[in-house]
């Protein structure tokens, strides 16, 4: 015969849920885990340092990208348009993101390491929703740009101006801060006294909520609200924008068509890249699915590398620009 113990919900919506007192007293007993399992690396050594070299390989490609970017949009004057300034941020953005998970994937692959500290790992969740809640922002920023570049083209300049630019970035950077800090504060008050594997190479919302020793129904919705309607949301205002950008430029009679044209193309790439990972991960409901693992890693590691290299070679003032840079400094470094 089993006695049962009825117990508050630890979220903030106070759910009263029912479990076995025997299980009650064992997850009482046991306290919060202070570090977590991660399953998701590589179980043979050679296959970790396999992925410990390729990742050191996205790594060196994903700074270097970015940080020229960077400083080809800073020197060069010809490059000091909105667009250029939105894209300058993105790219330290991208930069930001490339830190806060494959430094610790990489040294745990070539420790053999498996494990996260529960600080760590609500750290890392932090950081991926902050920046990646940022680059959203931005993004929206950057099709706002284009909308006016396009549709009010003889006001642009009074209404793009550089207040307005930096005013458009620190609102990324701080809705970003909203909705990972949203997520933290509803994370936090969650005991984790069972199982503390994560079957992941990372830590995300979607992993660590099934660890709770609680009923987590609730949490999961908000969620879900959260980031997956909401990344979804942004996703079809952004195609919804960029398609009526594009009937706009192809109808009209206006010199600079095909420039405008393969600008919101452009976007349009790099919307896909961001949103369409994100979407899958957060618009499913909390449980394992086969593709998860390999599309997190798409979302985590290569995306960010994806940004210097569509604009690079789809914008032909940054290739010109950056040929520049380079000529100017080799010049330099042979005096």
């Amino acid at each position: 015969m089993f006695v049962y113990k009825t117990v508050t919900n630890f979220l903030p919506f106070n759910i009263p849920i029912t479990i076995p007192l025997q299980e009650y007293t064992k997850r009482m007993d046991s306290g919060n885990h202070t570090e977590f399992i991660l399953e998701g690396l590589a179980e043979t050594r050679e296959l970790q340092v396999f992925l410990c070299v390729l990742l050191l390989i996205f790594y060196l490609i994903i700074l270097p990208g970015n940080i020229l970017i960077i400083v080809t949009i800073w020197k060069d004057p010809q490059l000091g348009a909105p667009m250029f300034f939105f894209l300058a941020n993105l790219a330290l953005m991208d930069i930001c993101y490339s830190c806060v998970t494959p430094p610790k994937l990489i040294v745990n692959l070539y420790s053999g390491c498996q494990t996260i500290s529960y600080k760590g790992c609500l750290t890392q969740i932090f950081f991926i929703h902050f920046l990646g809640g940022a680059e959203v922002s931005l993004l929206m920023s950057m099709a706002f740009d284009r909308f006016v570049a396009i549709y009010f083209l003889l006001h642009y300049v009074t209404i793009i101006t550089k207040p307005a630019c930096w005013a458009l970035v620190v609102t990324a950077w701080a809705g970003g801060f909203m909705h990972s800090i949203t997520q933290i504060i509803l994370i936090h008050p969650l005991p984790f006294c069972g199982p503390n594997k994560l079957d992941n190479y990372f830590c995300d919302v979607t992993q660590i909520i099934r660890l709770a020793c609680t009923n987590t129904y609730s949490l999961e919705f908000v969620m879900f609200i959260n980031s997956g309607l909401t990344t979804a949301g942004c996703f079809i205002l952004l195609l919804i924008s960029y398609g009526a950008l594009l009937i706009k430029v192809r109808t009209s009679a206006s010199q600079g068509k095909s420039k405008a044209s393969s600008t919101c193309i452009t976007h349009i790439i790099i919307v896909f890249i961001m949103f369409g990972p994100a979407i899958y991960l957060y618009c499913h409901p909390f449980y394992d699915f086969p593709f998860d693992k390999m599309v997190g890693f798409l979302h985590i590691v290569v995306f960010p590398l994806m940004n210097p290299v569509i604009y690079t070679l789809r914008n032909k003032e940054i290739k010109i620009a950056m040929w520049r840079l380079l000529k100017k400094c080799n010049i330099q470094w042979e005096k």
